[in-house]
């Protein structure tokens, strides 16, 4: 899909319309690329969409966007998926995610502020993506380990998707997800870390599954950590997010895997359906790679021991 430009909130009025009689909306801002019919909005920053011109059909003026915060941070636990907030409009055709159907915008001749997420830091949570009346909470910051192999550990922390207990927290509270609450939920909770005594960290939440549950050390035998939760995979700008199981959906906003001690090196769980002994969480499609590894740009992935994935906006309409 080729880029047709790159434009702030001061550019010019834009391209010129297609096809007699239906005229599409004029607007700017951000990285303009095109779909066939479509034009597609990408902002990996904070910049202004702004609007010059309506479409001769106000059916046309519904905007479909794609809003996702930053990634929460790890630690021992995996962090939280930034929240995801997405709506479809009724005359588009991409294929939306499960999570479609939030609050409809149309679009007016104005200029529309956008926030971009960034992800939070070590245990830290990630910050909020804004698009009109549309906000998407960061990501919750993963729960951090206090000492190692005696039950002292913070809990994770809450978010779009929560953060996974630490690493020997001994059933301490993991994040919360979708907090604030809107509907669809733009998130799940983390994983709980269910023993000490060198027990892995749970995996932080996803936009479409919690995180799960690590455990083992004493008295649960061999260390394991969980798996993040899975992101949301969309088709509404085929050029960005992560590669996922089901082309050319894009994902979103998966959880951080656990880790078996922080920062530690090592395999990940080869198996996300089940935690093997030995091995660290590894995170959701659309979240960290694993336990070592900071979330991906633009993708509000949550990180395992390090540092969440910003967000993204995508503003998407017909214009010819």
């Amino acid at each position: 899909m080729p880029i047709l430009g790159s434009f702030g909130a001061g550019s010019g009025r834009g391209f010129g319309r297609g096809g007699a009689g239906f005229k599409g909306l004029i607007a700017t801002g951000g990285t303009i690329t095109e779909d066939g019919d479509f034009r597609i909005h990408t902002f990996t920053g904070p910049g202004t969409f702004s609007v010059s011109e309506l479409s001769s059909d106000p059916a046309y003026d519904e905007l479909s966007y794609l809003v996702v915060a930053g990634g929460g941070g790890g630690d021992s636990g995996g962090g939280g998926g930034g929240g995801f907030r997405e709506n479809k409009s009724a005359v588009d055709t991409y294929t939306a995610s499960p999570l479609n159907g939030a609050t409809p915008i149309t679009a007016t001749i104005t200029g529309y502020p956008i926030t971009v997420g960034g992800g939070g830091g070590a245990y830290t949570t990630g910050s909020p993506s804004v698009f009109s009346s549309i906000t998407s909470a960061g990501g919750g910051g993963a729960g951090q380990q206090l000492t190692p192999g005696f039950g002292g550990a913070r809990a994770g922390k809450p978010g779009g998707s929560g953060g996974g207990s630490a690493r020997d927290s001994n059933n301490t509270p993991t994040g919360v997800g979708n907090d604030p609450a809107v509907s669809p939920p733009q998130g799940n909770p983390g994983g709980v870390c269910l023993n000490f005594g060198f027990a892995g960290g749970g995996g932080g939440g996803g936009a479409t599954a919690p995180g799960q549950n690590g455990g083992g050390g004493s008295p649960g035998g061999g260390e394991y950590s969980g798996n993040g939760g899975a992101g949301a995979g969309t088709e509404i700008n085929p050029a960005t997010g992560t590669p996922g199981p089901s082309a050319p959906l894009r994902y979103y906003a998966g959880g951080g895997g656990g880790s078996n001690s922080t920062g530690s090196p090592g395999g990940i769980n080869p198996n996300p359906a089940a935690p093997t002994p030995g091995y660290r969480g590894q995170g959701g499609v659309g979240g960290g790679t694993d336990a070592a590894l900071n979330g991906v740009a633009n993708t509000g992935g949550g990180a395992g021991s390090s540092t969440g994935g910003s967000g993204i906006v995508i503003i998407r309409y017909k214009y010819k």
